[in-house]
Protein backbone atom coordinates (compact mmCIF):
# COMPACT_ATOMS: atom_id res chain seq x y z
CA UNK A 1 0.00 0.00 0.00
CA UNK A 2 1.20 3.52 -0.81
CA UNK A 3 0.51 6.03 1.96
CA UNK A 4 2.93 8.78 0.95
CA UNK A 5 4.80 10.68 3.64
CA UNK A 6 3.99 9.75 7.22
CA UNK A 7 4.77 10.47 10.85
CA UNK A 8 4.72 8.13 13.82
CA UNK A 9 4.41 9.81 17.21
CA UNK A 10 4.60 8.43 20.73
CA UNK A 11 5.39 9.98 24.12
CA UNK A 12 9.08 8.97 23.96
CA UNK A 13 9.87 7.89 20.39
CA UNK A 14 8.72 8.69 16.89
CA UNK A 15 9.72 8.87 13.26
CA UNK A 16 9.13 10.44 9.88
CA UNK A 17 9.38 8.77 6.48
CA UNK A 18 9.41 10.14 2.98
CA UNK A 19 7.65 7.77 0.60
CA UNK A 20 7.41 9.13 -2.91
CA UNK A 21 6.62 8.07 -6.43
CA UNK A 22 7.11 11.52 -7.99
CA UNK A 23 10.26 12.74 -6.21
CA UNK A 24 12.38 9.74 -5.15
CA UNK A 25 15.74 11.52 -5.47
CA UNK A 26 15.80 12.87 -1.92
CA UNK A 27 17.73 12.28 1.26
CA UNK A 28 17.54 13.11 4.95
CA UNK A 29 20.34 15.38 6.17
CA UNK A 30 21.16 15.74 9.88
CA UNK A 31 21.98 19.34 10.79
CA UNK A 32 22.63 19.32 14.54
CA UNK A 33 19.20 18.31 15.77
CA UNK A 34 17.35 19.50 12.70
CA UNK A 35 16.68 16.94 9.96
CA UNK A 36 16.21 18.44 6.51
CA UNK A 37 14.75 16.64 3.51
CA UNK A 38 16.87 17.67 0.53
CA UNK A 39 17.29 16.63 -3.06
CA UNK A 40 20.16 14.33 -3.96
CA UNK A 41 22.91 15.57 -6.24
CA UNK A 42 21.43 13.69 -9.22
CA UNK A 43 17.87 14.95 -8.73
CA UNK A 44 16.29 16.80 -11.64
CA UNK A 45 15.60 20.47 -10.99
CA UNK A 46 12.12 21.30 -9.72
CA UNK A 47 10.26 24.37 -8.57
CA UNK A 48 7.90 22.27 -6.42
CA UNK A 49 7.77 24.00 -3.00
CA UNK A 50 6.98 20.76 -1.17
CA UNK A 51 10.15 18.79 -2.03
CA UNK A 52 12.68 20.29 0.41
CA UNK A 53 11.94 21.25 4.02
CA UNK A 54 12.89 20.69 7.66
CA UNK A 55 11.19 17.47 8.81
CA UNK A 56 12.50 17.31 12.39
CA UNK A 57 13.14 20.16 14.82
CA UNK A 58 14.39 19.62 18.38
CA UNK A 59 13.19 22.08 21.02
CA UNK A 60 13.52 22.05 24.79
CA UNK A 61 9.79 21.18 24.99
CA UNK A 62 9.69 18.23 22.59
CA UNK A 63 10.66 17.18 19.09
CA UNK A 64 8.52 18.27 16.15
CA UNK A 65 8.21 15.93 13.15
CA UNK A 66 6.30 16.65 9.96
CA UNK A 67 6.10 16.60 6.19
CA UNK A 68 6.71 20.22 5.22
CA UNK A 69 7.39 23.87 5.95
CA UNK A 70 4.89 23.86 8.83
CA UNK A 71 7.48 22.11 11.03
CA UNK A 72 9.41 25.34 11.64
CA UNK A 73 6.49 27.49 12.91
CA UNK A 74 5.24 24.59 15.05
CA UNK A 75 8.69 24.34 16.66
CA UNK A 76 8.80 28.10 17.19
CA UNK A 77 5.42 28.16 18.93
CA UNK A 78 6.32 25.13 21.06
CA UNK A 79 9.61 26.74 22.12
CA UNK A 80 7.73 29.93 23.04
CA UNK A 81 5.69 27.94 25.56
CA UNK A 82 2.40 27.31 23.77
CA UNK A 83 0.69 24.06 24.78
CA UNK A 84 1.59 21.28 22.35
CA UNK A 85 -1.94 21.06 20.92
CA UNK A 86 -2.01 24.80 20.17
CA UNK A 87 1.53 24.78 18.75
CA UNK A 88 0.37 22.15 16.26
CA UNK A 89 -3.10 23.45 15.52
CA UNK A 90 -2.34 27.12 14.86
CA UNK A 91 0.26 26.69 12.06
CA UNK A 92 -1.63 23.80 10.48
CA UNK A 93 -4.85 25.80 10.41
CA UNK A 94 -3.05 28.85 9.01
CA UNK A 95 -1.09 26.96 6.32
CA UNK A 96 -3.83 24.44 5.50
CA UNK A 97 -3.35 21.40 3.26
CA UNK A 98 -0.79 21.52 0.45
CA UNK A 99 -2.08 23.28 -2.63
CA UNK A 100 -0.95 20.61 -5.11
CA UNK A 101 -2.85 18.41 -7.56
CA UNK A 102 -3.87 16.03 -4.76
CA UNK A 103 -4.76 18.44 -1.93
CA UNK A 104 -2.10 16.59 0.06
CA UNK A 105 -2.63 16.77 3.82
CA UNK A 106 0.01 18.21 6.12
CA UNK A 107 0.95 15.81 8.91
CA UNK A 108 2.90 16.58 12.07
CA UNK A 109 3.47 15.59 15.65
CA UNK A 110 5.39 16.34 18.81
CA UNK A 111 7.33 13.63 20.66
CA UNK A 112 8.37 14.03 24.30
CA UNK A 113 6.11 16.85 25.43
CA UNK A 114 7.30 17.74 28.97
CA UNK A 115 5.45 17.40 32.25
CA UNK A 116 4.28 21.02 32.43
CA UNK A 117 2.07 20.52 29.37
CA UNK A 118 -1.53 19.26 29.65
CA UNK A 119 -0.83 16.45 27.17
CA UNK A 120 1.71 14.57 29.29
CA UNK A 121 1.27 11.03 30.60
CA UNK A 122 1.85 9.61 34.06
CA UNK A 123 5.56 9.17 33.25
CA UNK A 124 5.90 12.89 32.67
CA UNK A 125 6.00 12.86 28.88
CA UNK A 126 3.37 13.15 26.19
CA UNK A 127 2.85 13.03 22.47
CA UNK A 128 0.49 14.84 20.14
CA UNK A 129 -0.24 14.04 16.49
CA UNK A 130 -2.06 16.16 13.94
CA UNK A 131 -3.11 16.52 10.34
CA UNK A 132 -4.87 19.13 8.28
CA UNK A 133 -6.61 17.92 5.15
CA UNK A 134 -9.27 19.38 2.89
CA UNK A 135 -12.12 18.27 5.16
CA UNK A 136 -10.67 18.39 8.67
CA UNK A 137 -8.09 19.53 11.18
CA UNK A 138 -7.37 16.68 13.60
CA UNK A 139 -5.20 17.06 16.71
CA UNK A 140 -4.97 14.12 19.12
CA UNK A 141 -3.01 13.32 22.26
CA UNK A 142 -1.29 9.94 22.07
CA UNK A 143 -0.18 7.52 24.75
CA UNK A 144 1.09 4.86 22.32
CA UNK A 145 2.82 5.15 18.93
CA UNK A 146 0.33 6.53 16.42
CA UNK A 147 0.59 7.07 12.66
CA UNK A 148 -0.90 9.57 10.28
CA UNK A 149 -0.03 9.68 6.58
CA UNK A 150 -0.79 11.88 3.61
CA UNK A 151 -2.77 9.18 1.76
CA UNK A 152 -4.91 6.20 2.76
CA UNK A 153 -3.99 6.42 6.48
CA UNK A 154 -4.92 10.11 6.76
CA UNK A 155 -6.45 9.86 10.24
CA UNK A 156 -4.43 9.03 13.36
CA UNK A 157 -4.28 5.27 13.88
CA UNK A 158 -2.26 3.03 16.26
CA UNK A 159 1.12 1.89 14.87
CA UNK A 160 3.28 -0.89 16.24
CA UNK A 161 6.63 0.91 16.63
CA UNK A 162 8.96 -1.40 18.53
CA UNK A 163 11.99 0.92 18.48
CA UNK A 164 12.87 2.96 21.53
CA UNK A 165 15.96 4.76 20.20
CA UNK A 166 16.23 7.18 17.30
CA UNK A 167 18.37 5.07 14.97
CA UNK A 168 16.16 2.02 15.35
CA UNK A 169 13.02 4.10 14.79
CA UNK A 170 14.42 5.55 11.56
CA UNK A 171 15.30 2.10 10.26
CA UNK A 172 12.03 0.51 11.38
CA UNK A 173 9.80 2.96 9.53
CA UNK A 174 12.04 2.88 6.46
CA UNK A 175 11.74 -0.91 6.32
CA UNK A 176 7.98 -0.90 6.88
CA UNK A 177 5.90 -2.57 4.16
CA UNK A 178 4.40 0.71 2.93
CA UNK A 179 5.61 1.25 -0.63
CA UNK A 180 8.23 3.59 -2.15
CA UNK A 181 10.47 4.34 0.84
CA UNK A 182 12.94 7.15 0.10
CA UNK A 183 14.46 8.20 3.45
CA UNK A 184 13.55 8.47 7.12
CA UNK A 185 14.35 10.06 10.45
CA UNK A 186 13.89 8.77 13.98
CA UNK A 187 13.61 10.65 17.27
CA UNK A 188 13.75 9.64 20.92
CA UNK A 189 13.35 11.61 24.13
CA UNK A 190 14.50 10.52 27.60
CA UNK A 191 15.78 12.10 30.79
CA UNK A 192 19.04 13.00 29.04
CA UNK A 193 17.28 14.91 26.27
CA UNK A 194 16.39 14.33 22.63
CA UNK A 195 18.28 12.39 19.99
CA UNK A 196 17.71 12.17 16.26
CA UNK A 197 18.91 9.80 13.54
CA UNK A 198 18.54 9.48 9.79
CA UNK A 199 18.42 6.58 7.37
CA UNK A 200 18.83 6.94 3.62
CA UNK A 201 18.55 3.33 2.49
Amino acid sequence: MYVGRFVVVGPEAGAYRVSSRSFPNRKAVDRDGTVTIAQTEDAPETDNPYVEYNAVQVTDRGVVVGNGSHVDPIAEKLALGLPARDALAEPLLAMDFEKDDYDTPRVAGIVGVPGDDPTTNADGRGGVIATVRRDALLVEEVTEPTLVATYEEDSPTPFDLAATDAAAAAREVYDHEFEHAVCSAGVAVDDDGATTAIYNG
